[in-house]
C-alpha cells in the first residue's frame, strides 16, 4: 500500500521551489515532481535577505509569510497533477529556504524560513519543518542532513561511493563498500553560488548553462590559488558553509587583489574552484579504493563542471545519480520526505560523525493543519 510523504524546498540557488511526491516503502521511489519558479522580486528579495542589511525582520516576516504560501501552491499544484488527494500524504518535509547558517561561535544557529503554519492550513496535510536546530542543539552544525538519506538510498556493500551535490554550496557523502565503516559527509564549499552571482553580474542571466561561458575563458592560477587559500578549505570536518560566506563580497576581495581579468576567465576560474575543492576533499579521504562518484543537484546539469570534475579524479568514475535510478534534480527534495517521515516513525535523522552532533536525534517539528 502506498505511503506517501512530500519533500520540497528551495536550495541555496534560490532558483525557485523542488516538490517531490515520493512513495514509501521499502525503498523511496519518485512518484511525481514539480517545480516553481520565484517570483523575480522575491527571488531578489531572498538573495538581498542572505546578507545582514537593514530592516532585516519586517522583511523576513513578509518573506517568510509569502513563501509559506509560495510551498503551498507547489505542493497543490504537485498533487492535482498527480491526482492525488491531501488525504493520501501522510506529510510534507519542508526544508524552507535557509536565509543565514552561522555554525561558528559562541552562539551557533541557523535560520530557514517558509511559515510550516502557512503550508499546513493552505494544503491541509501536516508538515514536518525545522530540521536543522536539533542537531545544532547537541553542538552539531545542522548541516549537511542529506548523507543520512544516501546512506539509505545509495549505499552499495563492496563498492566505495561518493554522493556529491552540487547546489549553491556543494556537500558529498562517503558511502564505504565495508559495512562496518561509517559514513561522512561535509560541505566542500561553493557549488553553483559564486558561478551563478558572476553570471548575474556580467550575463545578466541567472546561471551559465552548462558552463558555455566559463568555456571561453582561461583559469587564472593565481586567483584559483588565491581562492583555495581561504581557511575553510583546509578546515577539517565536520564543516558547513553558506552563500553568506562565499559571497558577492567575497569573491570581490579576492578579485582586487588579483588585478583586471577578462570575466570569461573569472568564470573559468570559479568553475575550477568548485571542481577542485569537491574533488580534493574527495582524494583526501583514507581508504578510499577508486570510488564511483555520483553527482546530483543543478551542477550535474554543467558539463563544462562535470569534465573538469572527472578530470581531477582520475580513475574515478563521474556520473550523475540518473545512474542510481534517482534524477539528479531530485535527490534533496527526497532526502527531506524521507526525514519526514523519520521524524512521524521517531527515528534519527541526522549523521553524528558528519554533523558533529553529540548523538543521533530526531529532526524537526510538526505542524498540524487544524
Amino acid at each position: 500500500m502506498a505511503e506517501f510523504f512530500i519533500g520540497i524546498l528551495s536550495g541555496t540557488s534560490m532558483d525557485g521551489i523542488d516538490a517531490a511526491l515520493v512513495d514509501f516503502p521499502p525503498q523511496p521511489a519518485l512518484a511525481a515532481s514539480y517545480s516553481l519558479k520565484f517570483p523575480e522580486d522575491l527571488r531578489a528579495e531572498l538573495l538581498a535577505l542572505a546578507v545582514p542589511g537593514d530592516n532585516e525582520i519586517d522583511r523576513l516576516g513578509r518573506a517568510d509569510v509569502r513563501l509559506g504560501r509560495l510551498f503551498a501552491q507547489a505542493i497543490n499544484d504537485l498533487l492535482a497533477r498527480a491526482k492525488v488527494s491531501p488525504a493520501q500524504v501522510r506529510a510534507i518535509g519542508s526544508h524552507g529556504q535557509t536565509i543565514r547558517h552561522r555554525p561558528g561561535g559562541a552562539a551557533p544557529f541557523t535560520l530557514q524560513i517558509g511559515d510550516p503554519n502557512v503550508i499546513a492550513a493552505a494544503t491541509g496535510i501536516p508538515v514536518v519543518a525545522d530540521f536543522r536546530r536539533k542537531d545544532m542543539a547537541l553542538g552539531g552544525q545542522g548541516a549537511p542532513l542529506v548523507p543520512a538519506f544516501h546512506d539509505a538510498v545509495f549505499r552499495q556493500a563492496g563498492t566505495d561511493r561518493v554522493i556529491v551535490n552540487i547546489g549553491g554550496i556543494a556537500n558529498l557523502t562517503v558511502l564505504p563498500g565495508d559495512a562496518a565503516r561509517p559514513i561522512l559527509g561535509f560541505d566542500t564549499g561553493p557549488g553553483n553560488t559564486l558561478l551563478d552571482g558572476w553570471s548575474r553580474r556580467i550575463l545578466r542571466e541567472p546561471m551559465d548553462r552548462n558552463g558555455a561561458f566559463a568555456a571561453k575563458g582561461r583559469v587564472q592560477p593565481g586567483l584559483l590559488a588565491g581562492f583555495l587559500h581561504d581557511p575553510y578549505f583546509s578546515q577539517p570536518p565536520p564543516k558547513s558553509t553558506g552563500p553568506e560566506y562565499f559571497s558577492a563580497d567575497w569573491l570581490q576581495r579576492h578579485l582586487d587583489k588579483a588585478g583586471e581579468l577578462a570575466p570569461a576567465d573569472v568564470q573559468a576560474t570559479l568553475l575550477a574552484l568548485t571542481a577542485r575543492s569537491i574533488s580534493d576533499s574527495i582524494l583526501q579521504q583514507p581508504g578510499l579504493h577508486r570510488p564511483d562518484v555520483f553527482v546530483c543537484g543543478g551542477g550535474a546539469h554543467n558539463g563544462a563542471l562535470m569534465r573538469s570534475l572527472a578530470e581531477n579524479l582520475p580513475g574515478a568514475a563521474v556520473a550523475p545519480t540518473d545512474n542510481l535510478g534517482v534524477p539528479v534534480e531530485w535527490v534533496e527534495a527526497m532526502a527531506f520526505a524521507w526525514l519526514a517521515r523519520q521524524r512521524l516513525h521517531a527515528k534519527a535523522g541526522n549523521c553524528p560523525l558528519v554533523t558533529g552532533a553529540t548523538r543521533p536525534a530526531v529532526l524537526g517539528g510538526i505542524w498540524l493543519p487544524g
